[in-house]
């Protein structure tokens, strides 16, 4: 839940008159609604990630039925990130009538805060939580050109972030947006080394991450400049791996590409 005063009057009208609301937290859905001033007048129902699956096909039988659902997720837009996803996709297949009431989004609230280029952009959910894993997807962003928007939890955001100035580079651009659309809105702005010695002191409440896009690659480097490059940055005393990732950065070759050429350079 936001701010109460970016409640549209669409949302202050369904929420009293919806015939069943399902609500991510029911005790956060009555805040919301005492805070609106307005009374729920139908049936509240707790409808979170662990039962998502399970109450799903009673919400579509009762709009079969002709009720009004409602469904409310806690700091988020339903179905990004937040259930919703099932419940939409089975009122598709049945063919039910669906809407959604828009409101503030820190997709959208993040991506106009960070200073970055937003005329393209995606969005990727939650960065992955093993760290190899959420590794090989920062590989994966090393040359995209669009700006990225992802979630992150506040305990695992320094981690998250050193790993990103190691993939990315320490100086790519990137803004962390702290409980967006809330009372203590904040955001970050800066490289992402520098960013990560900020969370490294701890972060609390709800983050959203924007991080700028590849820079054009440039297709006349050559892997003996990017060897070299690696290898002085691994020299620095950066992991080899992390010092290839960085050379690699707005050139045609890969991380692994960099490695197995250090390798068989140090063989020679």
């Amino acid at each position: 839940m936001g701010q109460a005063g970016d409640a549209s009057p669409r949302l202050r009208e369904a929420l009293g008159s919806a015939d069943i609301v399902a609500a991510e937290d029911t005790r956060r859905t009555r805040a919301l609604a005492t805070a609106l001033d307005v009374e729920i007048t139908g049936r509240l129902l707790s409808y979170y990630d662990q039962v998502e699956a399970a109450r799903t096909p009673g919400l579509v039988e009762a709009i079969s039925g002709g009720a009004t659902v409602l469904l409310v997720t806690d700091a988020g837009m339903p179905s990004v990130s937040d259930p919703g996803y099932r419940l939409v996709v089975a009122c598709a297949d049945a063919d039910l009538p669906i809407t959604c009431l828009p409101g503030p989004s820190a997709v959208t609230t993040a991506l106009a805060l960070s200073a970055m280029p937003s005329e393209r952009f995606c969005f990727d959910g939650f960065a992955p939580r093993k760290r190899g894993a959420r590794q090989d997807w920062l590989a994966e962003l090393r040359t995209q050109p669009r700006t990225v928007v992802f979630f992150e939890s506040p305990h695992r955001l320094a981690q998250t972030l050193a790993d990103a100035a190691a993939v990315l580079g320490p100086d790519r651009r990137a803004a962390v947006c702290r409980e967006l659309t809330k009372t203590y809105e904040e955001v970050r702005r800066g490289g992402l080394a520098e960013l990560a010695d900020w969370a490294a002191g701890g972060v609390k409440g709800e983050i959203t991450v924007v991080v700028a896009g590849a820079a054009a690659i440039d297709e006349n480097v050559g892997i003996d400049d990017v060897v070299e490059r690696a290898q002085r940055l691994a020299d620095d005393g950066m992991r080899l791996k992390d010092a290839c990732a960085q050379a690699a950065t707005g050139t045609p070759f890969s991380r692994r590409d960099v490695y197995q050429a250090v390798l068989a350079a140090r063989h020679e």
